[in-house]
């Protein structure tokens, strides 16, 4: 067997000067290159304020039917609203097969469920609707209790939602995300 240099090793042969220095170069230089990329791959974890936020846990206690509130989730507002008997039946009323964009959105849900009023509101709790307030078109935030439908409306460029959050009319290609969120009590939602 030949080692680096051409020369023939022998069984049992002492390691050589030469070959103690090309060890260690070759160890240092694989340190030195762990060395130089942890920072840049420790730079694409998420921040500790990130991390902090990845749930949080609102109380609804106050909010009457007709009523939203707005919180600051993962930096974006998430809308919290607790709908009027009236609003339920006007989301109820509009056929699945009329949107334009049928898929519920609703990550507490199969990623296929159809946006139908029941699997846009809050895992039983049809009075309450909690939505990323943040228009799917390009990203503005929509004014609530606005538009044609009486739900969402963005006034950048002219999307409506209705009072389920699904886009109804207007450039806006989705209806609003409803975020991982449950009732943790009676009036606590946990968001995350």
């Amino acid at each position: 067997m030949a080692n680096v240099h051409g020369a023939k090793a022998h069984e049992g042969a002492e390691p050589t000067r030469r070959d103690v220095i090309y060890v260690a170069t070759v160890a240092t230089g694989v340190v030195g290159a762990a060395a130089v990329a942890w920072p840049v791959v420790d730079q694409m974890n998420p921040a500790a304020s990130v991390l902090a936020l990845a749930s949080i846990e609102v109380d609804v206690g106050s909010v009457e039917p007709g009523q939203q509130i707005t919180v600051k989730w993962r930096g974006k507002p998430v809308f919290i609203r607790r709908r009027t008997a009236e609003e339920i039946a006007a989301a109820r009323a509009t056929p699945v097969a009329d949107l334009p964009d049928r898929v519920a959105r609703n990550e507490n849900l199969p990623a296929d469920a159809p946006a139908d009023d029941v699997n846009r509101s809050l895992g039983g709790r049809e009075e309450w609707l909690v939505m990323l307030g943040v228009c799917t078109h390009l990203g503005c935030v929509p004014l609530g209790e606005a538009g044609d439908f009486g739900g969402w409306f963005c006034p950048c460029h002219g999307s409506h939602y209705d009072t389920a959050g699904r886009i109804r009319k207007g450039p806006a290609p989705r209806n609003l995300d409803v975020p991982p969120a449950i009732f943790v009590s009676d009036t606590v939602i946990k968001l995350g």
